[in-house]
């Protein structure tokens, strides 16, 4: 199999990230809320375990949408993409224990190990966008790092809005670039 036709297959399984992004859109805007109304430290809970579900999510909403809920076996992606997604878990426990020293950098420094995780997403999916989104949250999380500290709870609500954002501009470029294919989520 040739990279852009495995590429093509992620698109048109994934429906071009649509799906992933809303799921984890949706768990940051949860954290985020438990930040807001319950404390910093559920809040850290929620994100982390939160993210650990993203994947299992995403495929039961694939599966309930139609078509392949995730790449076949034997796919060349299968490996890439798994590897991938435990660098999240990974990172996550380094801004855990910055968030347990000083709880207004956890999502901050969260914005930066998720924003890293979608740069390799650019080869996966065959789609530079990914390093947009990958741009936007590691320079957003920089600059709460360092500008604004103080406005954790707000980089949390930015991170899960900019993800449903792209999760509908990833979509119509998956849809470009797959005309032929359902990136219907």
């Amino acid at each position: 199999m040739h990279i852009a036709a495995a590429q093509l297959d992620v698109r048109r399984i994934y429906r071009g990230g649509f799906v992933g992004q809303l799921v984890s859109g949706g768990i940051w805007l949860l954290a985020a809320a438990v930040a807001t109304w319950i404390s910093p430290t559920a809040s850290m809970a929620a994100l982390f375990l939160g993210g650990t579900l993203i994947f299992p999510i995403t495929t039961v909403v694939l599966s309930a949408a139609g078509g392949p809920a995730g790449l076949p076996k034997g796919h060349p992606f299968a490996a890439l993409a798994m590897q991938i997604a435990f660098t999240v878990p990974l990172g996550m426990i380094v801004a855990i224990v910055v968030g347990l020293t000083e709880p207004a950098l956890f999502f901050p420094a969260s914005m930066i190990v998720v924003g890293a995780h979608y740069l390799p997403f650019v080869f996966l999916y065959g789609m530079r966008l990914f390093a947009v989104l990958a741009g936007v949250l590691v320079i957003g999380g920089v600059a709460c790092l360092s500008v604004w500290p103080a406005g954790a709870a707000a980089s949390g609500w930015f991170t899960g809005v900019v993800l449903v954002a792209f999760a509908f501009a990833l979509r119509a470029s998956a849809a470009r670039l797959n005309p032929n294919a359902p990136t219907r989520g």
